[in-house]
C-alpha cells in the first residue's frame, strides 16, 4: 500500500507544520528542501507530501489524491467542505473581520452597501444571517485600497494583528469567524486507513 499522503499549504503553514513533524520526531529534510519536487518523502517515506496552494489543498483532499490536508479554516469556510475536519492546530491564528472607514456607520443606513472582499462566500453568508443586502465585491489584490479608492463602504478580510487597517483609515466592527490551521481527511481515506490516519494524529497532537 502507498503511504499516507498530506497535502501542505506552501508557505508560513507549511513551515508550522514541518516544525510540529519535527517536534513530533518526523525526519522532515526533504520536505525542508525539497528543490523543484512538489512531492517529497516524509519520515524516511513513511508518508508522502504534496506542495499545493491552500485552495488546491481543498481540493485535492476532496477529490482522494491526497488523504489529509493542512489548510486555513478561511480556505476551508470559502470554498467547501466535503471532507472531515479533525484537528485544529493552533497556528496561523487570524481572525474574519468586517472593517469600515473611521467615522462611518456602517449598520445604520438605508443604502445599499458596498464591500470588497477575497472572500465572497463567506462575506455572503455573514450578510445573509443578518439579513443585510449587500453588493459584493471580488478583489483579488490589497482589499484596503477599496474603501480609499471610493469603491466600497467596507471590507470583509482577514486580520491578524489590524496594524494595516489601521494605517489605512479603517477599523474593525465585527469579528466573523476565528480562523486557525486545519487538518482535513478525505471521507474515504477515512474509512479505509482509519488506524494510519488516528495514529498520525495521536503523534502530532499538541
Amino acid at each position: 500500500m502507498k503511504p499516507l499522503t498530506i497535502a501542505l499549504t506552501k508557505g508560513r503553514l507549511e513551515k508550522k507544520t514541518v516544525e510540529l513533524f519535527e517536534r513530533a520526531g518526523m525526519d522532515c529534510t526533504d520536505v525542508k528542501s525539497p528543490g523543484r519536487r512538489l512531492i517529497v518523502p516524509l519520515d524516511g517515506g513513511k508518508y508522502q507530501v504534496v506542495l499545493a496552494k491552500a485552495p488546491d489543498v481543498i481540493t485535492y483532499v476532496e477529490r482522494g489524491v491526497v488523504d489529509i490536508g493542512v489548510v486555513g479554516r478561511d480556505t476551508i469556510l470559502e470554498q467547501g467542505q466535503s471532507f472531515y475536519e479533525v484537528l485544529d492546530l493552533g497556528f496561523g491564528a487570524c481572525r474574519f473581520m468586517l472593517a469600515v472607514p473611521n467615522g462611518v456607520d456602517f449598520f445604520n443606513t438605508y443604502k445599499r452597501r458596498r464591500v470588497a472582499t477575497k472572500y465572497p462566500n463567506v462575506a455572503a453568508q455573514y450578510f445573509a444571517e443578518r439579513g443585510m443586502d449587500v453588493e459584493l465585491i471580488k478583489i483579488e489584490g490589497s482589499v484596503e485600497l477599496s474603501p480609499l479608492l471610493g469603491l466600497a463602504d467596507g471590507i470583509v478580510d482577514l486580520v491578524e494583528t489590524g496594524e494595516t487597517l489601521r494605517a489605512n483609515g479603517l477599523r474593525e466592527i465585527e469579528e466573523i469567524a476565528k480562523i486557525s490551521a486545519r487538518v482535513i481527511v478525505n471521507t474515504a481515506s477515512m474509512r479505509t486507513r482509519k488506524a494510519e490516519i488516528k495514529a498520525l494524529l495521536e503523534n502530532i497532537k499538541l
